[in-house]
């Protein structure tokens, strides 16, 4: 059993995200410089007095509050650095996420007390590699994603002083831990400077081309965004999503990384919603408190992680598998088969018994619902539905509308799912 309860680590890249995050039971949330980080957008936090806002909201509740500068910057960024992460640091977040060893390099020398989580980009993969990221003053290693639960856990016996963190739910690159060059070839916007445009993701289409007398060559085409544009591909019998790795959900797993001791983990997702924070930080967070308690996974979990919008999902390189059983050949957008977010519970009528949503997406009377709240979950079927000018309706036709139904009292908050 572990030192103590793992934590688990939420991605935020605004405060309603981040307040999401602790409402449904995360205890720490990590956010990025959009200058320095390697996700851009949807990023609130480049504002100082926003990030101040959050640090000390994180740390009002007992949470914490982990600020991320992982790219590999060239040498433009190096000459601005200390000047625009100052400011930074001296909001008090509980770490820096780095990557980079010049930056690292930097931040050891300016702010020696300021501690430093080694990023996931560093591709750290064996215990000496851990040990000399120790002697470099980092308090915390991000392990690759590419290590199987018994590398970990021989990382973990050789290095029992260091902190370690893994990843244990979202989305998977295809390049090793993320460390791509795919989106700068195609249409120059830099992975590794954080404004990846997933064009692993892209719908590809085969041309036949005459230009190898050695076996079958074909031109590939994005047509939606990128027509006209070939590029030499071989393909076998497969479909065309040839770079597309379905989602990570390790759940499963969640027991025996908390017995080797694992001290963090990582939900991937910065640029994701509020509503898949709260779905994934209360899986989470229930499947790590079964597992420090010694009960096994509750099954139901994985049905409610089936609820998010996915690739499909596999569990990457814990285990050993096949290449099917971790790509994606269908599609490269996210699908859920269970259920949808429609709306938020954003006001309630006490005399009336009924709550104001406000939508997301289609439902209709008669619709079996979910709600998702930090203090349990509920099932019901829509009875009535009322809209803003108080009349009836079957139907809210979809996004930005508000209306009102019948729900429990103490139910705003929640996050409202239909399921399909």
């Amino acid at each position: 059993m572990s030192r103590k309860k793992p934590e688990l680590l939420a991605p935020a890249g605004s405060l309603a995200m981040l307040d999401t995050a602790f409402a449904f039971g995360a205890d720490a949330i990590y956010a990025g410089q959009p200058r320095y980080s390697l996700r851009v957008r949807n990023n609130d936090f480049g504002d100082l007095p926003v990030l101040a806002d959050g640090i000390h909201r994180a740390h009002s509740q007992g949470k914490h509050f982990y600020v991320v500068a992982n790219i590999y910057p060239h040498g433009a960024k190096i000459k601005t650095f200390i000047k625009d992460i100052a400011p930074v640091i001296a909001l008090k977040p509980d770490a820096l996420i780095m990557s980079d060893p010049g930056l690292i390099l930097m931040v050891r020398e300016n702010f020696p007390e300021m501690p430093i989580h080694l990023s996931v980009q560093s591709n750290t993969v064996n215990a000496a590699a851990v040990r000399f990221w120790k002697m470099a003053g980092i308090s915390r290693v991000i392990l690759s994603r590419e290590l199987s639960i018994d590398e970990i856990a021989s990382i973990r016996q050789d290095c029992p002083d260091t902190e370690l963190e893994v990843f244990i739910h979202g989305a998977l690159c295809i390049a090793y831990s993320g460390r791509c060059l795919l989106s700068g070839y195609f249409n120059h916007r830099d992975p590794n400077q954080g404004t990846c445009t997933n064009s692993c993701r892209w719908d590809f289409k085969t041309h036949e081309a005459k230009t190898c007398s050695s076996g079958d060559v074909y031109l590939l085409e994005e047509p939606q965004k990128r027509a006209g544009d070939y590029m030499p591909i071989e393909e076998d019998e497969h479909g065309t999503y040839i770079l597309n790795s379905k989602d990570l959900r390790a759940i499963e797993h969640v027991q025996r990384l908390t017995e080797i001791g694992i001290d963090s983990f990582k939900i991937e997702g910065r640029t994701k919603s509020p509503y898949y924070v709260a779905r994934t930080s209360q899986a989470y967070r229930q499947a790590i408190d079964d597992a420090f308690a010694g009960r096994g996974l509750d099954p139901a979990l994985l049905g409610q992680l089936e609820g998010l919008a996915n690739r499909g999902y596999t569990d990457g390189f814990y285990q050993r598998h096949t290449p099917h059983e971790m790509q994606n050949y269908l599609r490269g957008h996210s699908e859920s088969n269970r259920s949808l977010y429609v709306g938020d519970v954003v006001g309630y009528d006490a005399e009336r018994g009924l709550a104001e949503i406000a939508s997301k997406n289609a439902f209709s009377v008669g619709d079996r619902l979910e709600l998702i709240h930090p203090s349990g979950n509920a099932e019901i079927r829509v009875e009535r539905l009322i809209d803003a000018a108080g009349e009836p309706v079957e139907r809210v036709p979809g996004s930005d509308h508000r209306v009102w139904l019948p729900l429990p009292s103490g139910c705003v908050g929640a996050f409202v799912a239909r399921f399909l």
